[in-house]
């Protein structure tokens, strides 16, 4: 990409994590974008955030204390971190989230349930690497993904910049992707 072009999509994204847009302007920008290569994503903790699309769990990570996620090496993988309210950065099993709420409990429900997590962290808290990156073909291009350890869930990468990745969940069951950001 030129740098041009690197700042006009750098300007959309920022544009969508503002205002939201449709599933099909968010995979219109993610198929732009270049490859991310699995090397270049393994630098240690990202900060993530949502785009908002429709999408049943739009605003359910961010009211629950998403952080984002951890890449210490392509077998080492933290895809959950959540920070308590005091700002403490953990590791969450993603086996220990109950996605079928999602949904299902308004995101007031969410909140409180964050003011929890200082308490109720024990018991979701890891320690142990719960996905792997690989390269993966997706949407045409093969780019680096993150492949996790015990659910149907892959997340797949693509390069804004050399510190933000364009990131779209793939759960088996679920029609329309999740969109999200994750910067270094």
């Amino acid at each position: 990409m030129t740098t041009d072009e690197v700042v006009s999509a750098a300007a959309e994204l920022a544009g969508f994590q503002n205002s939201g847009c449709t599933p099909d302007r968010a995979l219109a920008l993610f198929d732009r974008l270049p490859a991310a290569d699995v090397p270049e994503i393994v630098t240690g903790r990202w900060r993530g955030s949502e785009i908002d699309t429709g999408h049943p769990f739009d605003g359910v990570l961010g009211a629950s204390g998403w952080y984002g996620k951890q890449f210490d090496d392509a077998e080492t993988v933290h895809p959950l971190l959540f920070s308590d309210t005091t700002g403490k950065i953990f590791a969450v099993d993603p086996r220990r989230v109950p996605l079928s709420l999602t949904g299902k409990v308004p995101l007031s429900g969410m909140r409180a349930a964050r003011k929890s997590l200082r308490y109720l962290g024990a018991a979701l808290r890891t320690t142990r690497p719960a996905a792997r990156l690989r390269s993966i073909e997706y949407r045409g291009v093969v780019s680096a993904a993150m492949v996790y350890d015990h659910l149907p869930i892959i997340d797949h990468f693509r390069r804004v910049d050399a510190d933000t990745l364009f990131g779209v969940m793939d759960m088996r069951g679920l029609r329309e992707p999740y969109f999200f950001v994750l910067c270094r």
